[in-house]
C-alpha cells in the first residue's frame, strides 16, 4: 500500500497521532540541547538508551553488592547462564534458530572467530571476496586472516566495486563474478546492509549462488539487525556477525552477536579457537579433571571467555522493546518513515545534495546517505547548529538515519525544515 504524503506539518503531526508504535519514544532517553529535543537520526551509530537499561544495569550492580560470587547461581537473573536470557530474542531479529545464536566478544573479535573456522584456504581455493568500500575493520581482520596462512593480503582480496559513475553494488554484477571466479573464492564477506550507503543487499540470492559454487557465505549484519528482518537460517548462511550499539540500542562497545548455521554447530570436528565458555557445560567446571575442548553443541561453542554482565544487561532492555514491538511492525513503519523523508526532500526544487541510498524500500534500510555537492563538512556542522545530530563520512557524505523504534514524522519534517535553513534544499 502505497503512502499519500503531503507537504505540511499537521500531516506530520497526523502520522505521529496514527503511529501504533509512536509510543515507545517515551520509553528512550533523548538528547536535548538548550532545553529542546535533538533531531537525533545518528542511531546508525549509537542507538539511544532504553530507559529501562539503567534498571537492568542496576540489578546486577545490586546482586554484586549483596551476593557477591553467589550471584552467578542466586542472582535475579543467574550470571552463569546470562547469556543464555539474550538468545531466543536475538534469534528472533536475526531469523534464526536459538542454538545458532550466541552474543559475545565485539564484532570483529566475531569475525577473526568465525574465519578461523570457516576460511580454511587450499592451494586452489584461497581468496576472500569482499567489497572495495567495506567498513575498515572487516577489511583489516580479513587481510589479517590471509597473512595468517601465509597469503599475500593484497592478492588474496578480490574487493568488488560498483560500476564506474555508481555508488552501489548491482546483484546480477555480484552473483556473476561469483559464478565466474567461485573456484578460487573460499570466503565472501559482505555486508547486509552497507554502512556508507545504505543498501540492503540480497543475501538470501548472493548466498545461494556463493554455497552453490562451493564458498563459505559470511556476512556483517552490524548495520542490519535490528534494522531490517532477517532470515539467516532460511537463507542457509553459513555465518555472521554484527555489533549491538547501533539499531539494537545495547550502549557503547555493547556485547556483540554471531550466527553459525546449525550444520555447522552440529559438527564437534570443525577447528576453532577454544575457550572454557564453548566448552561443554556438563564438563566446564571438572577443570584439571577433564583438560580436552569438547565444544558445546550449537553457536554457544564458539564462546571463549564467561560474559561480561553488565556489558549484557542493557540489551535485556532493548530485547524487551524489539519484542514488544515486532520487527515486521518497525520495518512497517521503517519504509513509511524513510519514505517521507525521502518524499519530502525531493519536492525541493534546488538541493545541494543527492541521495546516493537505493531508492527502492526492499533495498534499503531506514537510512539515506545524502552526497553533499559542496562544503560537506561545513554542512554538517550548519545542520548541527540547527539541532541535528546526524553523521558525516569522508569524503562528502551525511548520513541520516529516522529509527522507527523512537524517530517520529514529526522529527522527519523538523528535519526538511534545517535543510532549508542549513541552504541545502530550496
Amino acid at each position: 500500500m502505497t503512502t499519500i504524503f503531503e507537504a505540511g506539518e499537521d500531516f506530520a503531526r497526523r502520522l505521529d497521532e496514527r503511529d501504533p508504535l509512536g509510543h515507545f519514544r517515551r520509553r528512550f532517553a533523548c538528547p536535548h540541547r538548550d532545553g529542546e529535543p535533538v533531531v537525533y537520526f545518528n542511531g546508525n551509530s549509537l542507538g539511544l538508551m532504553p530507559l529501562a537499561a539503567r534498571e537492568r544495569v542496576g540489578d546486577d550492580l545490586d546482586d554484586w553488592a549483596q551476593l557477591a560470587v553467589d550471584a552467578h547461581f542466586a542472582g535475579k537473573t543467574p550470571w552463569l547462564s546470562y547469556h543464555e536470557v539474550l538468545r531466543e530474542p536475538a534469534a528472533r531479529l536475526a531469523g534464526a534458530l536459538p542454538v545458532e545464536v550466541v552474543m559475545m566478544n565485539g564484532l570483529t573479535v566475531n569475525l577473526h572467530l568465525m574465519m578461523a573456522t570457516f576460511f580454511r584456504p587450499t592451494a586452489d581455493r584461497h581468496k576472500i571476496l569482499i567489497e572495495d568500500g567495506a567498513f575498515p575493520s572487516d577489511t583489516y581482520a580479513a587481510q589479517t586472516q590471509l597473512s595468517l596462512h601465509g597469503i599475500d593480503p593484497v592478492a588474496g582480496l578480490i574487493r568488488v566495486t560498483p560500476r564506474p559513475g555508481e555508488a552501489l553494488l548491482r546483484t546480477d554484477d555480484l552473483i556473476e563474478l561469483i559464478e565466474r571466479r567461485g573456484e578460487e573464492i573460499a570466503l565472501v564477506l559482505l555486508p547486509g546492509v552497507q554502512y556508507y550507503t545504505g543498501q540492503f543487499l540480497d543475501i538470501a540470492s548472493v548466498t545461494k549462488v556463493a554455497r552453490r559454487r562451493g564458498c563459505v557465505a559470511g556476512w556483517d549484519l552490524a548495520h542490519a539487525v535490528g534494522n531490517v528482518p532477517l532470515a539467516l537460517h532460511d537463507w542457509d548462511v553459513d555465518f555472521a556477525a554484527w555489533c549491538s550499539y547501533k539499531y539494537l540500542n545495547g550502549g557503547p562497545g555493547a556485547i556483540a552477536g554471531c550466527f553459525v548455521h546449525e550444520r555447522h554447530g552440529k559438527n564437534p570436528a570443525l577447528q576453532r579457537m577454544g575457550g572454557w565458555w564453548g566448552n561443554d557445560p556438563r564438563t566446564r567446571f571438572r577443570m584439571h579433571e577433564q583438560r580436552d575442548f569438547f565444544p558445546r553443541e550449537g553457536a554457544d561453542g564458539w564462546q571463549l571467555s564467561n560474559p561480561p554482565i553488565l556489558a549484557m544487561a542493557p540489551l535485556r532492555a532493548s530485547f524487551a522493546l524489539f519484542d514488544e514491538a515486532g520487527i515486521e511492525s518497525l520495518r512497517r513503519k521503517s519504509v513509511v518513515l524513510t519514505g517521507y523523508l525521502e518524499w519530502l526532500i525531493a519536492q525541493a526544487p534546488r538541493k545541494r545534495f543527492e541521495v546516493i541510498t537505493p531508492q527502492a524500500p526492499g533495498e534499503r534500510g531506514c537510512q539515506l546517505s545524502l552526497r553533499i555537492l559542496d562544503r560537506p563538512a561545513e554542512t554538517l556542522r550548519e545542520l548541527e547548529a540547527c539541532g541535528v545530530v546526524g553523521d558525516f563520512r569522508p569524503p562528502d557524505v551525511v548520513r541520516v538515519a529516522p529509527v522507527p523504534l523512537y524517530n517520529t514524522f514529526h522529527e522527519v519534517w523538523r528535519f526538511v525544515q534545517m535543510l532549508h535553513r542549513a541552504g541545502l534544499a530550496g
